[in-house]
């Protein structure tokens, strides 16, 4: 095994996903040394396939809207919902002037994204993974890395951007300041099916969300491949009593399909394409998502449950806001102390409503017996680290139809949740809109942490006066 060392970098991103691809391309745009560590070689698979259309302006941001279109990935108009008892759909044209997202198949996604980075200047390496950081006092300095070749070395570094995903390289293998949410704890199980009809009653190219009786949901979404994901969502504990009762996995998902008759019937001439893929324990947080010298970004400082689809949203705009935070201070515009308190409080409060408005439409069936149904409420322990109760009025000030609530929040969010819009088609805002995303702090009035973000004459970070 032959050692070797990198040169130098400015910036070391830890991860090509959409997080760190998004953090580099913008840095390296600006004229920054950035350097991109990619444990895989792309593409490779990817769970995570429906977006937000709250992506589009970072895609404008980064140049690189056109190259993804050119993907002919399926264009998402809104989303559909059999969601207890109820069927609605949510129309994006109706919430802001994108109109639409895209389902889209990860592998071809993250490789657009990624050659995007190497494109706009960044050092990419991939098939080259990080082993662990160095710090010099108390702050990250330098990476151990291994190549696939064998080789080994080290890289310095000003800055890093951890967007090593769920292997958590920091938070999770290192600093172990990690923590599951004890409510969440779901696993997910999906598999991909040809020849699937669709529902009519859906927007076009939407996903479609199917509840069940007492164990959990259903995703399905269109592909440009001809195939449609449908996956699986429940409570751990749920899917091991049945997984024990019927004995495999396989006939645990076939026993769920056939309580869900809407989505049994849009199966009913489709074939399954290969077998299935199961992840479990996916909801989890960082106690810190930034310390001296480093940023967590995506999946590598936090994720949340899948039902409204925020993996991708929440890893572009990290990246973004990431990106802003280290331009910022190495043009001297802030110092380090403010740009990490600026990254914290606008990453966390984009997180927190989010799972706010999970929990809020698990608990949309509050008072039935079902585990799945009742326990996938906030826990008392959460709520002390997530200021869950401030985060909810963040949401409550974000939402237009909500500005007049005043005494009673929780019960207009639900009915807003549940309750179709008036002489309108049945239509919910479900959660699942770019309305329902924290606004970028791009003026005074959302700054965070003292701070908002600019864009012109470049990406940084100015302070509110």
């Amino acid at each position: 095994m032959s050692a070797r060392v990198l040169p130098q970098t400015e910036i070391l991103v830890v991860g090509g996903g959409p997080a760190g691809s998004t953090s580099a391309a913008l840095l390296a745009a600006q004229g920054f040394e950035v350097t991109l560590l990619e444990r895989d070689c792309f593409p490779r698979y990817h769970i995570g396939e429906s977006l937000l259309p709250s992506l589009l302006p970072i895609l404008d941001l980064l140049g690189a809207r056109e190259a993804v279109e050119e993907q002919g990935f399926v264009h998402k108009s809104g989303a559909y919902y059999d969601w207890g008892g109820q069927q609605w759909s949510l129309r994006f044209g109706r919430l802001d002037q994108a109109g639409y997202s895209f389902q889209v198949v990860r592998s071809a996604f993250d490789q657009v994204l990624l050659q995007h980075a190497r494109s706009r200047g960044v050092q990419v390496w991939e098939g080259t993974t990080v082993r662990g950081i160095s710090f010099e006092q108390g702050r990250a300095a330098r990476a151990g890395f291994v190549s696939g070749d064998g080789g080994s070395g080290t890289i310095s570094f000003r800055h890093l951007v951890d967007c090593s995903g769920r292997a958590g390289l920091l938070a999770s293998r290192q600093l172990r300041t990690r923590r599951f949410h004890d409510v969440f704890r779901n696993v997910a199980t999906w598999g991909y099916w040809r020849r699937a009809a669709r529902v009519q009653q859906a927007p076009e190219g939407a996903i479609c969300i199917f509840s069940l009786p007492d164990h959990g949901w259903f995703w399905a979404i269109p592909l440009h491949d001809q195939t449609v994901s449908v996956g699986l969502v429940t409570d751990k504990r749920s899917f091991a009593a049945a997984r024990r009762e019927l004995g495999s996995v396989e006939a645990v998902y076939a026993a769920c399909l056939g309580d869900a008759p809407a989505l049994a019937r849009m199966l009913g001439d489709a074939e399954r394409v290969g077998g299935l893929r199961t992840e479990s324990d996916y909801s989890y947080v960082a106690d810190r998502f930034c310390g001296p010298g480093y940023y967590l970004a995506g999946d590598a400082a936090c994720f949340l449950d899948p039902l409204l689809s925020t993996g991708v949203h929440l890893a572009m705009y990290s990246g973004l806001l990431a990106a802003a935070s280290i331009a910022a201070v190495h043009r001297g515009e802030v110092d380090e102390g403010d740009a990490r308190a600026f990254y914290q409080t606008a990453y966390q409060h984009a997180y927190e409503r989010l799972l706010i408005l999970v929990g809020a439409f698990y608990d949309i069936h509050h008072g039935r017996d079902a585990y799945f149904r009742h326990a996938q409420q906030l826990s008392h322990r959460d709520q002390q680290g997530l200021r869950l109760h401030e985060s909810f009025l963040h949401i409550i000030s974000g939402i237009e139809d909500l500005h007049d609530a005043q005494h009673s929040p929780v019960d207009v969010l639900f009915d807003r949740l549940q309750t179709p819009l008036h002489g309108r088609p049945p239509t919910g805002l479900g959660g699942h809109g770019t309305s329902l995303m924290t606004p970028w702090p791009t003026t005074p009035t959302h700054a965070a942490a003292g701070h908002y973000l600019t864009l012109e004459p470049h990406l940084g970070l100015r302070r509110a006066p």
